[in-house]
């Protein structure tokens, strides 16, 4: 990085609150980290966004050095990334209709019918719900994948689905501004937390950005951002990186 002067990045384009784009141009929870990034680091930041479903194939290619992105952190990406240390909560929780006053419990999820973007962790993180379900003899039922959140949440709107099940962040934003339309359920996961992918072979990488968003968490910084996007700050989140599955199991009673 310091050799060559610049660091690449790619972060995602459509996942509010931590990405998105407005009268053509970025921001969101992320753009103001990558702005504060680009003041802490003594080299050029170069950043490119486009769409999650090439994001991180593009990083593990080796055309970017790391994903600044919402990315949430699962076992499956622990197998080729490490991850920083935390920026944001990434417990799941479910999004319901306003005027459906029918689901008011986990109980009252049985048998119906869920949407969640396709390959998410919120999709893999299913089956905590699944057991939750059980435990009551209830049953998961029929799943629809999306594309993206925004589609799923157009079919909730529509009728097409009884619940939708994504991140807090996203949930909360969601139905706080439109609240006439969807409102927020239970959380269906344990634990979960947003942060920055990085290759497996890239410690000292791992080691900048991890020293970077302590920077910004001991200056106050990460609670003033956490504050403006998210309506709260997220002052309970691990401090150090996370590295293997063993220590993310542990972190998120996942068994």
């Amino acid at each position: 990085m310091k050799a060559r002067g610049y660091l690449a990045v790619a972060t995602e384009d459509d996942y509010a609150p931590f990405e998105m784009i407005k009268d053509g141009k970025p921001e969101g929870f992320t753009h103001d980290l990558v702005a504060e990034l680009k003041k802490y680091a003594s080299f050029q930041i170069k950043q490119d966004i486009m769409p999650w479903t090439g994001l991180l194939p593009s990083v593990l290619s080796g055309k970017y050095d790391a994903a600044l992105t919402g990315a949430v952190v699962s076992t499956e990406r622990l197998a080729r990334f490490d991850f920083t240390p935390p920026v944001a909560i990434a417990t799941h929780y479910t999004i319901f209709r306003s005027k459906d006053d029918s689901i008011k419990t986990i109980e009252d999820l049985d048998g119906k019918t869920l949407g969640v973007q396709a390959g998410s962790v919120a999709l893999a993180r299913l089956p905590e719900l699944a057991e939750m379900l059980a435990k009551n003899g209830s049953k998961l039922g029929k799943v629809v994948e999306y594309t993206s959140n925004p589609e799923a949440y157009a079919d909730l709107a529509n009728g097409r689905l009884d619940y939708v099940v994504t991140a807090y962040a996203g949930a909360k934003m969601l139905t706080t501004q439109r609240s006439k339309v969807f409102r927020m359920g239970m959380a269906v996961s344990g634990p979960g937390y947003h942060a920055w992918p990085v290759p497996k072979e890239s410690p000292e990488l791992l080691a900048f950005l991890s020293d970077f968003i302590r920077h910004l968490r001991e200056s106050g910084k990460l609670a003033e951002l956490q504050q403006k996007w998210f309506g709260e700050s997220m002052t309970d989140l691990p401090t150090e990186a996370i590295t293997s599955v063993e220590q993310f199991k542990e972190m998120t009673r996942i068994k």
